[in-house]
């Protein structure tokens, strides 16, 4: 007698069962497979039509002057399609991984209700770091410093047009990511990538308190060299799980980034039902941002100083155009905060670094007041201790200010040529923000003549 027919009747059954469950898994699988086919195609068409229309600029959205468009072909409209069209796409892919029964590392859900996220959107040398402070020092905000850092080191875009708007969506998505303390995000974007989720390479981390205290400051390892260290207490490695359960621990949230550049671009944020997001965007005299840069960052202005002093070289035009560029980028985000449309209302707020410069805890106050969230005794302290510094504490990377003085010792560094050409090219930025242009090397250096015109506080907070 043939052997298999000894075998059970229940495993004849269970083997069938198998073989019809597969062929329907199959079935679904080739299902799946064409619905999803069929949504590409119809996106792919959708954006298609889009990119043969005219393109709208962005400066035509915002009813500005139509000779700044962006360059390359870039239709702001069309890509603001491809980005909602790939959203989508990538969200219906998801879930139905997860009905396929695949896994994924859940996402970090901070809890709902009064918790605030608060943007800090500076440049380069604005007093940024300063200014940071400010949140960084209240014990109940989660603050982050620049960590749009590693995404700009990792990730290559071309400056302008289409990739400028690449770049710009990158560091957006990333944002939100991290406003709702999803930091996993920055793994990879780290360099050496974390290995276990545990890594040296955290830029500034000793710019940020919540990542220096306990349980995210573990103990200390040695001959493993940490190269943004903690400055008060020596900790190992951050540990990204930790953070990230520190900012879910925390009442708000805070980060400040000098890599935003188009304030529309944060619309979905402010629109995103899990944020509370209100947008703090910090301006400081172009002149004083070029004398600082030149301090700061001086191999790369070594053209300008020669010029300034020589005469005998002449200044690049790509860099005047890139310092046009800057001024304009500014311009017109704070333009777009200020005609308040509906989306912004209530959520944005324009400051002036000098403004702060004179009368600091007056400001940081109103920031708090304009976040929602109350200030502390020990932010009030920290701004009292760190804005009448000794004169040898001012140093480039510095938080502590004799703030009085410093924001007008620019005007006796920067060469009158220097201060001409800015005026030049960023005159319509400076007007906006009142920003007196300077006729002479006389003026310049005068300290009883204000290049500032007083800001009306309607004007200054939307």
């Amino acid at each position: 007698m043939d052997k298999g027919h000894t075998l059970p009747q229940d495993f004849w059954e269970l083997l069938h069962c198998l073989r019809m469950r597969s062929k329907y898994a199959i079935l679904l699988v080739f299902v799946v497979a064409l619905v999803i086919i069929e949504k590409e195609n119809n996106i792919i068409s959708r954006v298609s039509d889009k990119l043969k229309q005219s393109p709208q600029s962005l400066m035509e959205a915002n009813s500005t002057d139509s000779d700044l468009v962006l360059s390359e072909n870039g239709s702001l409209l069309s890509l603001s399609e491809l980005d909602l069209a790939f959203s989508q796409l990538k969200s219906r892919l998801q879930n139905i991984t997860l009905q396929l029964g695949g896994t994924r590392e859940p996402r970090l859900a901070p809890a709902k209700g009064t918790r605030k996220h608060v943007l800090l959107m500076a440049t380069t040398r604005t007093g940024s770091s300063f200014v940071g402070e400010f949140f960084n020092q209240q014990g109940n905000i989660f603050y982050l410093f620049e960590p749009l850092w590693h995404i700009e080191r990792t990730v290559s875009f071309e400056p302008g047009g289409a990739n400028a708007v690449g770049s710009a969506l990158v560091y957006r998505d990333v944002l939100k990511q991290l406003f709702l303390c999803d930091l996993y995000i920055l793994e990879n974007f780290i360099i050496p990538f974390p290995e276990n989720h545990l890594t040296q390479f955290m830029f500034r981390r000793g710019s940020s308190r919540s990542l220096c205290e306990e349980p995210v400051c573990t103990p200390f390892v040695k001959k493993v060299f940490e190269k943004y260290h903690c400055k008060n207490r020596r900790c190992g490695p951050l540990n990204v799980t930790l953070a990230a359960e520190a900012c879910l621990r925390k009442e708000h949230m805070a980060l400040k980034a000098v890599r935003i550049r188009q304030l529309e671009f944060l619309r979905p944020l402010v629109e995103d039902p899990r944020l509370d997001l209100k947008i703090i965007q910090l301006v400081r005299d172009p002149r004083a941002v070029l004398a600082s840069r030149m301090v700061a960052f001086s191999g790369k202005y070594e053209t300008w100083k020669k010029w300034a002093t020589e005469g005998a070289a002449s200044l690049n035009e790509e860099e005047v155009q890139r310092l046009r560029g800057n001024c304009e980028s500014i311009r017109l985000s704070a333009e777009l905060g200020l005609k308040q449309p509906a989306w912004l209302r209530g959520r944005y707020m324009l400051v002036r670094y000098e403004d702060i410069a004179r009368s600091p805890l007056q400001k940081a106050k109103e920031m708090y007041k304009f976040t929602g969230i109350a200030i502390t005794p020990q932010v009030e302290e920290w701004i009292r201790k760190n804005t009448q510094a000794p004169q040898d504490s001012n140093g480039i990377y510095s938080t502590q200010k004799n703030s009085s003085e410093q924001f007008e010792k620019w005007r006796f560094s920067i060469p009158f040529k220097l201060a001409q050409v800015v005026q030049n090219v960023c005159s319509p930025a400076m007007k906006l923000f009142g920003y007196k242009l300077a006729s002479s090397p006389e003026v310049l250096t005068n300290r009883s003549i204000s290049l500032l015109e007083e800001a009306r506080r309607t004007f200054w907070v939307t």
